[in-house]
């Protein structure tokens, strides 16, 4: 355990160097005293008088049975809540990802860089450990910034309106599932590449092209004999990053979720990327 346990320090060091860690946390706390101070909630006995948004002031809408009724949704505590909380959600999921995978892509290249890997290999640890310790640095590392940004909103969110929505709280388990689902990308063309560049348009490649994925019951019936099975090869082979975000946002909304099918098909990806990452990295000569 000591030396998993000096390795995911190794890692942690390594982003703080890079004031990785550093960057993330002033971007979260900025999100958290927007969600303090910017929007303030005027509740009287549970029930939501009005709000103000950046100094814009909105009223709820008045009751069905009051006169003046408005057509459409109206703005309720809890509505007001579980939105703030999804916009969060999917702030986190889309724009946290991407900075992460940015800005820890290039760790597991420069671990390889010659001189340093046979350094590492050199202690009495094995190949697969040296590893894991990598990347469950990496993870515990987000996962930390993750609870950070999404359980202050929700804890904040919950204190200002006496509304306490513990199913958003499963999102942040999502978000960093995703997160290390897509670092299995950076990881297997770190491995094979030893390239970040490379590594990084992989994985973006692949968000992008779960964009065009997420259509495949619209897109498949216009494909061909030929087309239309690959389409449905790499839809079930490859991550579904897009439609993963609405499992988060439904999670934080408190919906129902009709299927979880986009979470498994793509952890069954990363472990499989892992799996091969490791295999290579224990096989490779340095």
């Amino acid at each position: 355990m000591r030396p998993l346990y000096g390795l995911f320090l190794l890692t942690f060091r390594e982003l703080w160097a890079k004031k990785v860690v550093l960057g993330l946390f002033v971007i979260s706390s900025l999100v958290l005293l927007v969600v303090t101070f910017a929007l303030n909630l005027n509740v009287v006995e549970g029930s939501l008088q009005g709000l103000r948004l950046f100094g814009q002031e909105a009223t709820p809408a008045p009751s069905a049975n009051g006169q003046g009724a408005s057509e459409g949704p109206q703005l309720t505590l809890t509505n007001v809540v579980v939105t703030v909380e999804a916009i969060v959600a999917g702030m986190a999921y889309w724009i946290g990802i991407l900075l992460a995978l940015f800005a820890s892509a290039s760790l597991f290249p420069e671990l390889q860089a010659p001189g340093r890997v046979e350094l590492l290999l050199s202690k009495p640890i094995s190949r697969m450990q040296a590893l894991l310790g990598h990347v469950l640095g990496v993870w515990v590392l987000v996962g930390i910034l993750t609870v950070y940004l999404m359980g202050g909103t929700w804890l904040i969110m919950s204190i200002k309106s006496g509304v306490w929505h513990p199913r958003f709280l499963l999102s942040i388990l999502l978000v960093v599932g995703m997160f290390a689902v897509m670092y299995a990308a950076v990881l297997l063309m770190g491995v094979w590449t030893e390239s970040t560049a490379l590594a990084l348009i992989v994985s973006y490649g692949l968000i992008f092209v779960s964009l065009v994925l997420a259509g495949a019951e619209s897109i498949g019936p216009l494909l061909g004999s030929v087309g239309r099975p690959v389409l449905w090869g790499l839809y079930h082979a490859l991550p579904n990053f897009s439609e993963v975000t609405e499992l988060v946002v439904r999670l934080a909304r408190d919906d129902p979720i009709s299927s979880w099918y986009p979470l498994w098909s793509s952890l069954a990806f990363g472990g499989v990327a892992y799996g091969v990452s490791g295999y290579w990295f224990v096989r490779r000569d340095f």
